[in-house]
C-alpha cells in the first residue's frame, strides 16, 4: 500500500507542476499581450517622447528671457523716442508766440509728384577715339 500512495502522491505532484507550468505560461502569455495592446494604444496616441518635451520645454524657456530682454529693450528705446519726439521745454518768458513763430519758420518737406529724370545712359556710352 505505501508503493500506490507514494504513485499517488508523485502522479499529484507532476500534475501540479504541469498546472504551475501551464499558469506560469499563461501569465507570460497575458503580460505580453497587455504589454504589446498597451504599446498599440500609446502609438496611436501619437504622444510625445519624454526627450523632446524636455528639449521643447527648454526652448520654450530661453524664448521667454528673450522675450523679456527684448521687452524691456523695446521700452527703454520708447522712452527714447519718446524723450526726442517731446516739445522743448520753452524759457519762462518765451511765451505761446515764440512756439508760433518757431513752427511757422520750420521748412515743409512735402512729396513732390513730378516724376525724377532717368540719367542718360547714353552719357556714360560715349567712346573717345
Amino acid at each position: 500500500m505505501t508503493q500506490t500512495s507514494n504513485r499517488l502522491f508523485d502522479e499529484l505532484a507532476r500534475l501540479m507542476n504541469d498546472a504551475v507550468g501551464v499558469a506560469s505560461g499563461a501569465r507570460r502569455e497575458f503580460d505580453t499581450l497587455v504589454r504589446t495592446q498597451a504599446d498599440r494604444v500609446l502609438r496611436e496616441l501619437d504622444l510625445v517622447q519624454r526627450e523632446e518635451f524636455e528639449a521643447v520645454k527648454e526652448m520654450a524657456s530661453l524664448a521667454r528671457e528673450e522675450n523679456e530682454v527684448l521687452r524691456s529693450r523695446l521700452a527703454g528705446l520708447e522712452a527714447r523716442l519718446a524723450r526726442a519726439e517731446a516739445p522743448p521745454v520753452m524759457p519762462a518768458g518765451a511765451g505761446a508766440g515764440a512756439a508760433q513763430s518757431a513752427a511757422s519758420t520750420a521748412p515743409e518737406s512735402t512729396p513732390t509728384d513730378e516724376p525724377r529724370a532717368a540719367p542718360s545712359v547714353a552719357a556714360g556710352n560715349q567712346q573717345t577715339s
